[in-house]
């Protein structure tokens, strides 16, 4: 497998978690895993791209994104 070398240079998101997924449909439980959150106040920084993008919108209602 081919390592790839992180670009310093490329947009960074900051995605802190808001709300509870207690009564969510488990496809948005693991979208909020695949981000890195699970509790509320939990705070991640990930690249902007449209995979993250894809997930965040699952979710948007559970997260507060701004740029890092």
């Amino acid at each position: 497998m081919k390592k790839v070398k992180a670009d310093s240079g490329a947009a960074q998101l900051s995605i802190v978690q808001t709300g509870s997924k207690a009564g969510c449909e488990k496809s948005q439980v693991l979208s909020l895993k695949a981000l890195g959150l699970g509790k509320i106040g939990k705070r991640v920084v990930r690249r902007d791209d449209n995979c993250i993008r894809g997930l965040l919108r699952k979710v948007s209602h559970l997260v507060k994104v701004e740029d890092a």
